[in-house]
């Protein structure tokens, strides 16, 4: 019978031991360490500990800064890299400005160059034609004053025509002269 009882309490604490519930340890984190309550802390642990996560706070609080002055920096060279493209843009937009203006007062040259030249040769004709007017016409006079045709009047009025068309050709001349001068200068 002994054997019987000691056999069932050895089957009722095995029985107990596996129905039984565990007690879970309570662990509190601080600051990144685990703490079991299992385990009392001291006060110089606990000052410690504080110290601990004062030199972790202020060694965040420096690398803070440190992130914070690399951005300020990264910031300003960033704003110094635009201000320096925009410099640039503007130079070149005010070159660009620059060359448009000095090729329109070249077109604008151009043109008067081939005005006056144009004007050179049509006052060329002009001359020329008066040449031929002027000589058709003392060709005329030479040939009715040889015939003996003309009287006395007409003889003036032909002379008349004759000194017009000489005083014609000479203004076409004076023409031609400022016309030469207006193109040379303007080359």
């Amino acid at each position: 019978m002994k054997i019987k009882l000691v056999l069932s309490a050895l089957f009722l604490v095995g029985f107990q031991n596996f129905y039984a519930q565990e007690t879970p340890v309570q662990t509190t984190t601080i600051m990144g360490t685990t703490v079991d309550s299992t385990m009392v802390a001291t006060p110089a642990q606990i000052e410690k500990q504080r110290l601990e996560e004062k030199k972790q706070l202020e060694e965040q609080l420096k690398n803070d800064k440190k992130a914070l002055k690399e951005q300020e920096k990264i910031a300003k060279n960033k704003k110094r890299a635009e201000d320096k493209l925009k410099k640039e843009q503007r130079q070149v937009e005010k070159q660009q400005k620059k060359l448009d203006k000095e090729q329109k007062k070249f077109e604008k040259e151009q043109k008067k160059i081939a005005s006056a030249e144009k004007s050179l040769a049509k006052n060329q004709k002009k001359l020329e034609k008066a040449q031929k007017d002027l000589q058709k016409y003392q060709g005329k006079f030479d040939k009715d004053r040889s015939k003996g045709k003309l009287s006395p009047v007409e003889l003036e009025k032909a002379n008349l025509k004759i000194t017009k068309q000489q005083l014609k050709v000479r203004e076409i001349e004076e023409d031609i002269q400022d016309a030469q001068k207006k193109v040379s200068k303007l080359r």
